[in-house]
């Protein structure tokens, strides 16, 4: 499993940056980051069709705290109190929205947050 070995909150340009273990850089907007959220608050837990609407995430969304969850993955506070969703780093690393990467991932995909597509 690849892990980071750096991740900062950017609140001035609104990013999350991830430099993995394999020497791979991942920038990541706020936005883009909780749109994918993969909670059940967010996901419907029966059909894993996204419930949250990127139209229903502010622009102005920042990280206000972010928690590591055992050695597998990071949770986020964000400003709007949403507290729920748990990035894993192989999720992370498959959201990535660089070019090597396949660019950015669409908000309606079910890429699940479990590792499975």
């Amino acid at each position: 499993m690849e892990t980071p070995t750096d991740i900062k909150a950017r609140t001035s340009d609104r990013t999350l940056r991830v430099t993995w273990q394999a020497g791979h850089d991942s920038t990541y907007a706020f936005k883009y980051l909780r749109c994918h959220c993969g909670c059940a608050n967010c996901v419907d837990e029966r059909t894993g069709i996204r419930t949250l609407k990127p139209d229903d995430v502010s622009e102005a969304i920042s990280i206000e705290e972010m928690s590591l969850v055992g050695n597998y993955a990071v949770q986020f506070r964000w400003s709007d109190s949403h507290t729920t969703g748990i990035y894993s780093w192989d999720y992370l690393l498959r959201l990535c929205p660089c070019d090597k990467c396949g660019g950015p991932k669409p908000f309606d995909h079910r890429l699940s947050p479990l590792g499975t597509k």
